[in-house]
């Protein structure tokens, strides 16, 4: 179903390019090229049926846009833990568990001490 709702809406995304790209942004576009007022439609009437379409497609993707995402399944965590494993707890606490190697050789002298050179 939600293919369905998402093929509709880029089909309807599609058609709403067209018209916008049909229309000039002073009222002339497609209707600038009736001349003759007898044409079937007159100019007056396809700026209007081409602003009613291009209203009605951006509330139609609106539209679909929430009903595919109040339709969609809800996620679920993909972080979950295997089978018969504990359950990882969160104290807050960074994790200290881990050091890291010192450097091989010298080790830092405590305060006050003087550093021994290395014997080789």
């Amino acid at each position: 179903m939600i293919t369905l709702i998402t093929v509709l809406i880029v089909i309807a995304a599609i058609a709403l390019v067209l018209i916008v790209l049909v229309q000039n942004s002073k009222g002339g576009g497609l209707s600038s090229g009736f001349s003759s007022s007898n044409a079937i439609m007159g100019v007056r009437k396809t700026t209007d049926f081409l602003e009613k379409a291009t209203w009605g497609l951006a509330g139609f993707i609106m539209v679909m846009s929430v009903v595919c995402v109040m339709i969609r399944p809800k996620a679920t965590s993909t972080l979950q833990p295997e089978v018969g494993a504990p359950a990882p707890v969160n104290t807050g606490a960074p994790d200290l568990s881990t050091t890291l190697p010192g450097p091989s050789g010298n080790t830092p002298a405590p305060s006050g001490e003087q550093p021994t050179p290395p014997t080789e």
